[in-house]
């Protein structure tokens, strides 16, 4: 009993190492264009598509849980010339380049798009895009800032299986169809948040496959497409 209580001691006052910021003393060197947020904050992105003066559709994208500003999605150079599309891809919040808000909550995850696209002047209209862990960012946004929007689109979102909007029994039977890691990446982070980066980092628990990049693709062209990716260093996930 001692042992255990011991260990869960450890683990409770296991918090993730601080890092240091991007272009500070002794931190990581900025490679980055970045924009300055009103709080002072720097976030880091990057543009694509066809010049912002003469673009039809200026689309800001959030990425996944371990994506970056480098998961752009990738139309052809043919296909974005001819519907004049402008993409701009973001590091949310303490991810890649930009720096962590300690204050972060969703109201603040839609004025960090609604000050990029102001600070990069995409206009009164622009269109968001969230895939995976990145549509609760285009949800903060229809919610907090739905003046701002063109239009919006969720890319294989992360949902919320206990959202009260679901039937019941269609959530527990989509939930149970999961991997068991995957399960319990939901489960610590209902029940006990404190605990979800000590659990993902420990091999020896269920891991989510989302963190080991084997989440099932019933398509085989998008598993083909995913195995592609990885191997030339573009996150998916």
């Amino acid at each position: 009993m001692a042992t255990f209580l011991g260990w869960l001691w450890k683990v409770v006052q296991l918090k993730p190492q601080k890092s240091k910021l991007c272009g500070s003393v002794g931190g990581p060197q900025v490679t980055a264009q970045r924009i300055r947020l009103k709080d002072g904050r720097w976030l880091a992105y990057s543009e694509t598509g066809v010049p912002k003066d003469i673009t039809k559709f200026k689309i800001i994208l959030a990425h996944g849980f371990t994506g970056s500003r480098l998961d752009l999605l990738r139309p052809s150079p043919e296909m974005i010339e001819e519907m004049g599309v402008y993409m701009v891809c973001y590091d949310r919040a303490g991810h890649g380049e930009s720096d962590p808000n300690p204050r972060k909550w969703l109201g603040s995850e839609a004025s960090d798009v609604e000050e990029l696209a102001d600070g990069l002047e995409l206009g009164n209209k622009f269109y968001v895009v969230g895939t995976s862990m990145g549509g609760y960012f285009a949800w903060a946004c229809l919610k907090y800032i739905p003046h701002r929007l063109a239009g919006v689109a969720l890319v294989a979102p992360v949902i919320n299986y206990r959202w009260r909007s679901f039937p019941k029994e269609l959530s527990k039977e989509a939930y149970y169809k999961q991997a068991v890691g995957d399960q319990w990446l939901l489960r610590v982070a209902f029940y006990a948040p404190w605990l979800l980066n000590w659990w993902v980092n420990q091999s020896w628990l269920p891991s989510p496959t989302v963190i080991q990049g084997n989440t099932f693709l019933p398509n085989h062209l998008d598993a083909q497409f995913r195995h592609r990716a990885i191997a030339s260093g573009f996150s998916i996930r």
